[in-house]
């Protein structure tokens, strides 16, 4: 199973951490605990991770020791945080959505007399259409 370290910079503030990863620009958290800021660190760090492969653009290679902005607080704290991206993309790639859709008046009061299940009913008609085997789960990439 793939996994991917990067380091995090956490600095103290007035109400708990801000975070900022080096190497990933844009990729920022905070919480109001240390405890707190690791967790919400790690999940800023899954999610942009997803958005950079799931946009196909290439990821910086992490180093033990990037470089921290000069413009850092002083009593920051240093701390590498591993995510699992093939866990996160199948968690995000399968998770339900909401989706709307239009139906015929008739066609809608027919369907809720019969107890139909729009969700089961349009997800398995889409896998015929798309010609996807409903016994195989959908994997991207």
């Amino acid at each position: 199973m793939r996994k991917l370290t990067y380091m995090a910079v956490f600095e103290p503030t007035e109400t708990g951490y801000s975070v900022y990863f080096p190497e990933l620009p844009g990729c920022v958290s905070c919480g109001d605990n240390f405890e707190a800021a690791l967790k919400q660190a790690a999940e800023a760090l899954e999610l942009h991770i997803y958005g950079i492969e799931k946009d196909g653009e290439e990821l910086p290679v992490p180093s033990e020791l990037p470089q921290v902005d000069p413009g850092t607080v002083s009593g920051y704290i240093l701390s590498p945080i591993t995510i699992f991206p093939d866990i996160v993309r199948n968690e995000m790639d399968n998770k339900a959505v909401k989706t709307n859709l239009t139906l015929p008046a008739w066609l809608k009061e027919m369907a809720e007399a019969q107890g139909v299940n729009y969700s089961k009913l349009l997800q398995a008609a889409l896998m015929d259409y798309l010609g996807i085997s409903h016994s195989t789960r959908h994997d991207s990439k």
